[in-house]
């Protein structure tokens, strides 16, 4: 069994590893975080680019036969690239939930996403594609990144830049959905709810992805599966990675487990 891949500028992209964790059981997972150079929304693509192009390196070096960018950003910028680059190893990325939004909800939809996502092409040929009735917006929203980089998710800068969009989108009116466009954005979900109400369905990419990345891989994927990382004989399923460096003690894998409650919690 082949280990899968799974990188992000920060600690984003965990959202999708949570969701992996609990729908492939039978896999075996390596989590690089880019933490010293995240935010990657907010850097050039020249330098996104160098960053993803290094971090592949260093997963396939590692024996990862696939590698999922879990990170929209990362994603518009260097996929295309990283498939010419390694065209022995899929090379998967995320989508932003628009075309879901769209098919199941039937008013408005806001896309918040990090300004790079916002004017690379990927999204806005995603739009021409699936948004024939021009029913769809979107913002950028990086505060939220650095705020989630920083584990600030329920406080005042958070609050006050979530009530920023909620009544954004109640003064334009009509929106029935919210496509989170950043896998950051995850660790926001009992904010956005609480200020958006329930009229508003949250969507993301992560479930989507994972069932492709089954899919791709050929690895058993349960619907029903509940989140762990250990497989029946209680060996560890995941290695954790920040910037390259391995973490092994227990005070170096806190974080992770502080986010992984938290994203067992709310989502």
């Amino acid at each position: 069994m082949a280990k899968i891949g799974i990188f992000d500028s920060g600690i984003g992209g965990l959202s999708v590893l949570h969701e992996a964790l609990a729908k492939m059981p039978d896999s075996e997972f390596v989590f690089y975080a880019d933490r010293t150079h995240a935010p990657y929304g907010e850097k050039s693509e020249d330098m996104i680019l160098g960053y993803a192009s290094g971090i592949t390196r260093f997963l396939t070096q590692l024996g990862c036969g696939t590698v999922l960018i879990a990170c929209n950003t990362a994603t518009s910028v260097a996929a295309g690239t990283l498939r010419k680059e390694y065209p022995e190893i899929p090379i998967l990325g995320m989508e932003p939930a628009v075309k879901p939004a769209l098919e199941e909800t039937d008013g408005r939809v806001m896309v918040i996403a990090t300004p790079v996502t916002v004017r690379e092409n990927k999204l806005k040929d995603l739009l021409a594609r699936v948004d024939k009735d021009n029913r769809v917006d979107v913002i950028a929203m990086p505060l939220l990144v650095r705020l989630a980089e920083k584990e600030l998710f329920d406080g005042k800068e958070a609050e006050d830049s979530i009530e920023e969009l909620a009544s954004a989108m109640r003064d334009r009116g009509g929106y029935t959905a919210l496509v989170l466009g950043c896998t950051h954005f995850n660790y926001f979900r009992k904010g956005l709810k609480a200020a958006l109400g329930d009229s508003v369905t949250l969507f993301d990419g992560n479930s989507g992805t994972v069932r492709h990345l089954s899919s791709v891989t050929g690895e058993r994927y349960d619907a029903s599966g509940r989140f762990s990382q250990e497989d029946p004989s209680g060996k560890t399923r995941v290695s954790y990675y920040d910037s390259g460096t391995l973490l092994e003690k227990g005070e170096e894998l806190s974080l992770y487990s502080r986010l992984h409650a938290r994203l067992e919690e709310i989502c």
